[in-house]
């Protein structure tokens, strides 16, 4: 059966899948996902699924994925406690929708990301990973979230990163850093 993928947000021509009905507002989340069925008001009228439209096992954390990712998470861990600008530049979305929310500043765009990567301290910046969780979904998306700790210091470091597979490979779109006492 061939998939047919509705708008992000439009009107449904017609019923396509069992339970949806022409006129209704549908949001769909993702091929692999379920889709979200709001009424005329945009309240939330039900969930509809179809097995076809669920995100398969096999999709998650794919092996070949999965190294990839893994590699650059690493590779862009290096960088940052070595201080390579130019890797952690290059391991980022070269584009203006790019975020960075980091412990004491909020990035918008490349260019500010790249300002702040110029302006910060060279020295510190060793730290120890904990409960690093990397998840792949399908073979373009992946999330990374890890703990980090400095020595003699009293806080834990959360970190979390949307990798995108662009056509010049793996790249972090999104990131947020935070500080919380240990």
């Amino acid at each position: 059966m061939a998939r047919r993928f509705m708008p992000a947000r439009g009107l449904c021509a017609g019923a396509t899948r069992v339970g949806q009905r022409a006129g209704e507002y549908c949001y769909l989340i993702g091929p692999l996902f379920d889709r979200t069925v709001l009424d005329k008001d945009s309240h939330l009228a039900r969930t509809v699924s179809d097995e076809n439209n669920q995100m398969k096992n096999a999709c998650i954390d794919h092996l070949a994925v999965l190294a990839e990712v893994t590699a650059a998470f690493y590779r862009y861990e290096q960088a940052l406690i070595g201080n390579d600008i130019a890797v952690l530049d290059a391991l980022f979305w070269h584009d203006k929708r790019t975020v960075r929310f980091g412990a004491g500043e909020d990035l918008y765009g490349i260019d500010a990301i790249r300002e702040f990567r110029q302006n910060r301290p060279s020295v510190g910046l060793d730290r120890k990973l904990k409960n690093t969780v990397i998840t792949t979904f399908g073979e373009d998306t992946a999330v990374a979230s890890t703990e980090f700790y400095r020595e003699g210091s009293t806080r834990v470091g959360r970190q979390m990163q949307t990798w995108v597979k662009l056509p010049c490979g793996w790249r972090i779109v999104a990131a947020h850093v935070s500080l919380i006492a240990e």
